[in-house]
């Protein structure tokens, strides 16, 4: 299965380095081509071959072929959360057994761990690689070609950050945002305010009703996230806007949440409302990766796997069918946030298991 060497940390570092210091925050269409360019090289540099960018609106996607029938698509994303400047404050370091640095766990360790994992495989036939420009922010420009490419391969694993304490992510909620507009009418506070109708009030029986949605039982979140209403201090509201966080666990929840939604009304009268908003992501059902995950437990004893809350692109290819197994990324934490961090000493491990997963892969029965 490998040439016999194992996946140099030291080089790992090299590229982590390099994609790292090209900032890539989702919608920076400058950023993005940029951070797509590196990434292409690195695959060039360590794998051989051309790798494309694909534009979109939201940027370039980044697609690489070994040939062959397909049989494993290997997918991450290139965007990260984090503003311009955000190197200049938190620059890159690998010291004390951590890489830290924005995007070092969500998900540019995970991609360039798959990279040279790739590597040690003397045969690479059948694999491909994507890497997408817009996960952060929803996949609307790449969750097509994401879809095709799974379809093809037949098999998908997801290069996102592991669970805490290094195990594989085996379900994942299906999520989605809704924005709920309030329309009421101006008036004086304090002159006439039974002339007005007050989009506060209604947001605020809205907000009631739409948290009451949510069932625990069933694994089903929903959080109103955001709010905004008014202009001055003495004029009654005449818009309000309610942002919500959806998280559920099955196809079915799904339906009943998005029905919920559409038949919100309004409690004032005059008041009228509008909704925006779906649960996007599908749930990603722990059966779609029992298979892989098999896999992952006999070329890594122990090894753990768990459902979480949080959604990726693996939720769009597991419902599809398409078997699917997440996490195979860095071993670290702190997505999202200043504190992020990755292992490295975990780095070669999960670079060896990518391969092991995808030498598995173009040997199994049809």
């Amino acid at each position: 299965m490998h040439k016999g060497v194992d996946a140099s940390v030291d080089a790992m570092l090299e590229d982590l380095r390099t994609l790292v210091d090209i900032e890539s925050p989702s919608r920076d269409l400058h950023a993005l081509t940029a951070s797509a360019e590196a990434v292409a090289a690195v695959i060039e540099s360590r794998l051989g071959g051309q790798a494309h960018l694909i534009a979109s609106e939201a940027g370039p996607h980044v697609h690489w072929s070994a040939g062959g029938d397909p049989r494993v698509l290997v997918l991450g994303h290139h965007d990260t959360v984090f503003p311009l400047g955000t190197l200049e404050r938190r620059p890159f370091k690998a010291e004390d057994g951590r890489a830290t640095g924005p995007g070092v766990f969500d998900m540019l360790g995970g991609l360039v761990q798959a990279i040279h994992g790739l590597a040690t495989l003397d045969d690479r036939s059948g694999v491909e690689i994507l890497v997408t420009a817009d996960e952060e922010v929803g996949s609307r420009s790449s969750r097509a070609l994401i879809e095709e490419r799974a379809l093809a391969c037949g098999a998908v694993l997801v290069c996102e950050g592991a669970a805490d304490g290094g195990g594989l992510k085996t379900g994942r909620k299906g999520c989605g945002t809704f924005q709920v507009s309030v329309t009421g009418r101006a008036s004086h506070a304090g002159l006439e305010p039974e002339a007005g109708v007050n989009a506060l009030i209604e947001a605020s029986h809205q907000v009631l009703d739409i948290a009451a949605l949510g069932r625990p039982d069933l694994g089903t979140t929903v959080t109103p996230t955001v709010a905004s209403a008014g202009t001055l201090d003495n004029v009654v509201p005449a818009a309000a806007t309610v942002i919500v966080d959806v998280r559920v666990e099955s196809a079915d929840e799904k339906d009943r949440i998005e029905a919920a939604f559409a038949a919100l009304a309004p409690h004032l009268d005059e008041a009228e409302i509008a909704v925006q908003g779906a649960v996007s992501r599908p749930p990603m059902p722990e059966s779609a990766s029992a298979e892989l995950f098999a896999v992952a437990r006999r070329l890594l004893p122990g090894l753990d796997g768990t459902a979480v809350g949080g959604g990726s692109d693996g939720n769009f290819t597991a419902a599809l069918g398409v078997p699917t197994l997440d996490g195979l990324g860095a071993v670290g934490g702190g997505a999202h946030a200043d504190h992020e961090y990755l292992l490295i000493g975990a780095m070669a491990e999960r670079a060896h298991l990518i391969a092991g997963l995808v030498h598995a892969r173009q040997n199994a029965e049809e």
